[in-house]
């Protein structure tokens, strides 16, 4: 593994001030989850030290760029339509330049269909390739022909690129990049690489300066946190790492996605329940209650192994813990009698709330090659039964927290009406209540009057 640093590529930056005769504006539109978020923020960041403004209309910018999700096949059909919609655009717009990075464009056959599909597209990249996108663009304004790189894994972490981030009080911190686990359904570990982990004194480094610009909520970010540390020369784990980073003064809290339970140990779960910078939120993703499909889909663990970490994590933290989880419906092979385990799993676990998913085959996966005999609609039949008995079990989570009082990040507008603002507890529940805008950004306590399905109505208390 090579760690190096972020340069400022003056070359590029130059050609960018002669090409365009007032200051160029980008426009980037970053798909999928939340490490995709931090990748479109940098890219962001880089785009502006090279001399781009950033704007908010495709048709207003000189660069429109994608940055790409390719977990589930609607993502890439709905990426393939909005670069589609641009052909017009580029048409009106000659020196427009239009590139598409990320996920999808770390697999050869989006590569492939990009290139002789669309023509228009100038510029496509990976997702190790944030800290060449001057390099890249410099090579379009130069020579005026496309860039279209081949996916391609860098083993290497680059530090210090520069970032324009959405939020002034909640950020994302990635620890680690990739994927060793391997699940059978799941194209991340083809896109995004194996494991890297960011040296410890980096993230230290980073987190500091977060905390120190006033950032409240930070969110340690990585496909599987809980492997945090392999292949590092110093000995350090996830659950190190935490108390390493609370060790930092300051009024935040620290939320962390996604784990995985195979990695899931009970020093983890101490540490969560011994910190208070630590938010009592884990999202510890089961995806099926039956072993036989848990085993098709290469999870590394069982049923009740999953059940005896959340039953250890209830015991020590109580009913300060909320516990969110993913689940996929309708796996290759998967017959109504073992999807009835996932609901006794689901009832059993009491998750506060469930991210669904019907599968979706992604070429290239050993799960896409599997007989899949149940037909989508069977599929969403056994979906609505899953989502009405959660919402039931949601509805009574919520109904446990009335009366109680929570100190909570404020973190947005709210939906419950014109004057209500939004704000996570530690165990990011979401609370609405009546407030001033200038309250966003601040922690508050505030008392649950009524607990509604998937969120709490309370009102503020004032010293």
């Amino acid at each position: 593994m090579e760690y190096i640093n972020f340069e400022h590529n003056t070359v590029a930056a130059e050609l960018v001030r002669q090409t365009y005769d007032t200051p160029p504006l980008a426009f980037v539109h970053s798909y999928g989850c939340q490490q995709n978020v931090n990748d479109g923020e940098r890219i962001k960041g880089v785009l502006v030290d090279i001399g781009y403004g950033l704007c908010d209309k495709p048709e207003d910018a000189d660069l429109i760029l994608f940055n790409t999700c390719a977990v589930r096949e609607h993502a890439e059909q709905r990426v393939f339509g909005n670069v589609g919609a641009l052909k017009g655009l580029k048409e009106k717009k000659p020196g427009l330049i239009i590139g598409l990075c990320g996920c999808m464009a770390n697999q050869k056959h989006v590569v492939e269909k990009l290139r002789q599909s669309y023509p228009y597209v100038d510029l496509v990249f990976g997702v190790d390739g944030i800290d060449t996108l001057p390099q890249l663009i410099a090579q379009k304004l130069q020579k005026h022909k496309r860039v279209l790189l081949d996916p391609a894994q860098r083993p290497v972490i680059v530090e210090n690129i520069p970032i324009r981030r959405e939020s002034e009080f909640r950020a994302w911190l990635p620890i680690m990049y990739g994927c060793d686990n391997f699940c059978t359904y799941c194209i991340v570990p083809y896109v995004r690489g194996r494991e890297k982990s960011r040296k410890p004194g980096d993230i230290l480094a980073e987190f500091r300066s977060l905390v120190e610009a006033g950032y409240k909520e930070i969110t340690l970010l990585g496909q599987n946190v809980n492997s945090y540390g392999k292949g590092l020369e110093e000995q350090i784990d996830f659950s190190d790492l935490l108390n390493l980073l609370c060790t930092v003064p300051g009024d935040y809290h620290i939320r962390f996605m996604t784990s995985h339970p195979k990695d899931c140990t009970k020093e983890l779960l101490d540490t969560m329940a011994e910190c208070p910078k630590v938010a009592k939120h884990l999202h510890l993703p089961f995806q099926c209650g039956n072993d036989r499909v848990l085993k098709a889909m290469n999870r590394g663990y069982t049923a009740g192994q999953y059940l005896e970490l959340v039953h250890y994590a209830k015991a020590k933290m109580g009913s300060a813990l909320s516990i969110t989880s993913d689940v996929i419906v309708g796996f290759p092979g998967e017959t109504y009698e073992e999807f009835q385990d996932t609901l006794s799993l689901v009832k059993e676990v009491g998750a506060t709330s469930l991210f669904t998913f019907i599968y979706s085959p992604r070429q290239g996966t050993p799960a896409a090659k599997m007989d899949d005999p149940v037909p989508h609609k069977e599929k969403a039949r056994w979906m609505a039964e899953l989502l009405a008995l959660q919402e039931q079990i949601s509805a009574e989570q919520m109904q446990l927290h009335r009366g109680e009082t929570f100190k909570c990040f404020v973190s947005g507008k709210g939906k419950l009406g014109d004057n209500y603002v939004a704000a996570r507890t530690d165990g990011n529940l979401i609370i609405e209540f009546e407030g001033d805008d200038s309250l966003i950004g601040s922690f508050q306590n505030v008392k649950v009057i009524e607990p509604l399905t998937y969120v709490l109505r309370g009102e503020l208390e004032r010293n």
